[in-house]
């Protein structure tokens, strides 16, 4: 009935991602056996007792508020374990505090389950917390991933608002570098309808009788980048429904080593865009995921390298601040860095 019945943690399950997380485990049949975490008791008791009361046959739920039973014998850890992002706020803007809970949960997966076989940061800046939890954890760069999947479904979702066409009419929607206002938004594999994006933006192609200049195209990159800050704008909250779901279809792309079709938060230990977390397209095997340098055109590429210097810098703050030790020590806290 469910695809594992190893432990899966969900970090931050009194929250509304957490929550949400557990309960779409359950309905798409994923996990059964699922360990709650929450430092808010009677916020994540209540949680619970939603679950319990959905009745999932099958299901093993239990919840705790101490970290050390929580994470105890874990194959799959999922985490949204940070501050949420409010209006007026970036995601850059919760670097320091959530950093720090990033830099224990590391140190705690170390301490309490270091043969975890894939984990999975949500919280903001998706980018940079999970890098910092990858260092301190020691786990291999494969086994830690973050949530990137969403800039490109808001992509996806806007150019199918745009042609008025299916959403799944859409296709080859890709962002890659940082998850944030510096993203980088590929292009070149986009078709609406089977139509190139390239071919309605060069050379007058349409679809629905619409086409798009360049200005519209820059349009759409634009919403796309202030794509979480508008949900806060409709809904008085950050996002919790895509990520809960984009989150548990990484997973299963983990447990059946393959089938996940969008972006995922990728290490890169050596080459051009080395020494940071970013999106990019990545291949999920049986010992965690392998990614790919995005390719794309001069435009593209450019805005990828920008996107990478923009990591670098946050990147080097959190290691000024000490959060992080200096790249080449990683090695040291990290043998698999």
């Amino acid at each position: 009935m469910y695809l594992t019945d190893k432990k899966v943690v969900v970090l931050g399950a009194a929250g509304m991602i957490g929550s949400n997380l557990v309960q779409d485990l359950l309905s798409t049949g994923t996990a059964s056996r699922i360990v709650m975490y929450d430092p808010f008791e009677k916020g994540l008791q209540g949680a619970a007792e939603e679950i319990y009361h959905c009745a999932y046959p099958g299901a093993r739920v239990t919840w705790t508020t101490a970290m050390a039973e929580a994470l105890d014998g874990a194959s799959y850890i999922i985490s949204s374990g940070g501050a949420p992002r409010k209006e007026g706020m970036t995601r850059e803007d919760l670097l320091r505090g959530n950093c720090e809970i990033a830099r224990n949960l590391g140190e705690d997966i170390k301490k309490y389950c270091p043969e975890v076989e894939f984990v999975i940061i949500i919280f903001n800046p998706a980018d940079i917390t999970g890098l910092t939890a990858l260092v301190h954890s020691g786990l291999k760069p494969g086994h830690v991933t973050t949530l990137a999947a969403l800039d490109s479904t808001r992509l996806q979702t806007r150019l199918m608002q745009f042609f008025n066409v299916a959403q799944d009419e859409v296709t080859g929607c890709r962002t890659f570098g940082g998850h944030g206002e510096k993203m980088a938004v590929f292009k070149g594999e986009i078709a609406i309808q089977g139509v190139k994006l390239t071919e309605i933006l060069n050379s007058g192609a349409t679809v629905n009788g619409k086409g798009m200049s360049q200005e519209e195209w820059a349009e759409v990159q634009e919403h796309v980048r202030n794509g979480g800050a508008k949900i806060i704008q409709l809904r008085g909250r950050s996002s919790f429904q895509s990520p809960s779901h984009q989150s548990v279809e990484m997973l299963r792309g983990r447990i059946q080593s393959g089938g996940y079709p969008w972006p995922c938060g990728v290490y890169f230990k050596e080459g051009e865009f080395a020494h940071v977390m970013m999106a990019a397209d990545a291949e999920f095997t049986g010992d965690g995921l392998k990614g790919h340098i995005p390719q794309g055109d001069a435009e593209d590429m450019a805005a990828l390298r920008d996107s990478y210097e923009h990591l670098k810098k946050l990147r080097d703050e959190i290691i000024q601040i000490g959060l992080l030790p200096p790249v080449d020590e990683w090695n040291r806290v990290n043998p698999n860095l």
